[in-house]
């Protein structure tokens, strides 16, 4: 029997008509299709879609700043391992590429879907995990511009019956301490005392410990779980300073992550309680798995993170499914039609309150490209005479 190898990488580029300024991830989107043996896998990257496009396919400035589809094409697909030999090469031969990781991400969660295509078994089972684990997914939205907006969004999301809700982003730290304050009483009220309540910051405050601690006492008061990037992810200082202050309140980062080694050193040496990964950011699901596996044996809770498809978000919860002891998940709501109508199939929240991955091979997503066929963007790279990239055919 032939060596089954990788035949063709395809990045598509895709994005609503107007796109807001606003910390919404679900207005554009990477969507890579990966080819082997009569089968396609799918994979999308946490990334701004141009300049990932741009890595795949530039010139070679030196040897350790190659395109990326270089060191794809032609490589070896049988078993898990080969994907890992993948992401070696790609991460040896693209080093100083900054947006490599972003676009090796979409690619290796593609490999993994087409993997579990081929071996006919879920992704989670191909990372060796017996079975699989529902979790207990949190609404993930953003603040009102208002307290009073979000007191109703707090509501509305209670009734819904989410059992845990985060707030993020808007004008949350980018005004007076009474202000944000006003914000987490009426997300609390909202959602009443017995829901988890928390707070993605978005890295407002950089790295400035002394804003961030102005409001440790009203995020306590409001009973929040966990403060989501207060700082940038390489602010490891800060986050070790910060948690110091807190006697109720976890940090959590780590989505800002492009290797794992960035995470895990936001979990020694920034004393975080929560570390959340994005696959498509991360370097893929098996990287996200390593992150996993090191935040078990550390005492740290491992999330998710996400906020664009539910191909996005199988890939994002494959890496943990397996591990009973981490049981939330981001769950995004307000996603825009790109990222809702990507697949036929989604992840939805069962009667009891849970999300489950499809027992189905490789993501277990049906993806259908031709829904969004007029958000494509159509896109031509000429180097030199010479075309390096057009915008592929949809279907194919």
């Amino acid at each position: 029997m032939p060596i089954r190898t990788i035949e063709s990488v395809d990045a598509f580029y895709l994005s609503m008509p107007t796109i807001d300024d606003v910390g919404d991830g679900s207005q554009d989107m990477l969507l890579v299709r990966v080819a082997a043996a009569g089968q396609v896998g799918w994979g999308e990257c946490e990334a701004a879609p141009l300049p990932s496009i741009a890595s795949l396919i530039c010139p070679p400035s030196h040897s350790a700043c190659r395109p990326v589809l270089e060191s794809v094409l032609g490589m070896r697909l049988e078993t898990p391992a080969d994907i890992a030999a993948v992401v070696r090469r790609v991460r040896t031969r693209s080093l100083d590429l900054l947006q490599a990781p972003h676009m090796l991400s979409g690619i290796e969660i593609a490999l993994w879907d087409l993997l579990g295509r081929c071996l006919e078994a879920p992704v989670y089972s191909l990372l060796g995990s017996g079975r699989s684990h529902p979790k207990v997914p949190y609404a993930s939205v953003l603040f009102g511009d208002s307290p009073e907006q979000t007191l109703a969004e707090a509501k509305r999301i209670a009734a819904a019956g989410f059992r845990a809700v985060k707030f993020g982003w808007g004008q949350f730290g980018r005004g007076t301490v009474p202000e944000d304050a006003d914000q987490l009483h009426a997300a609390r009220e909202g959602i009443g005392p017995d829901r988890s309540l928390l707070v993605d910051a978005g890295t407002v405050w950089v790295d400035d410990v002394d804003a961030a601690s102005e409001r440790v006492k009203a995020l306590e008061e409001c009973a929040v779980d966990w403060l989501e990037e207060p700082f940038i992810s390489h602010a490891i200082g800060a986050y070790r300073t910060l948690a110091s202050h807190c006697r109720t309140l976890k940090l959590a980062g780590g989505e800002g992550s492009h290797d794992p080694l960035m995470a895990d050193n936001l979990m020694r040496f920034g004393n975080i309680g929560v570390v959340q990964i994005d696959t498509g950011r991360v370097g893929g699901i098996g990287d996200a798995a390593r992150v996993a596996l090191s935040a078990d044996r550390l005492g740290v809770q491992f999330v998710n993170h996400t906020f664009t498809s539910h191909l996005a978000l199988s890939a994002s919860l494959q890496p943990y499914v397996g591990l009973p002891n981490h049981g939330l998940c981001e769950y995004p709501i307000h996603a825009r039609s790109l990222a809702t109508q990507l697949t036929r199939n989604h992840l939805a929240v069962l009667d009891d309150g849970l999300v489950r991955v499809p027992e189905a091979p490789g993501l277990g997503m049906e993806v259908d490209l031709s829904s969004v066929a007029d958000l494509v963007v159509d896109v031509q790279i000429i180097v030199d005479g010479q075309t390096r990239y057009r915008t592929p055919e949809v279907a194919g």
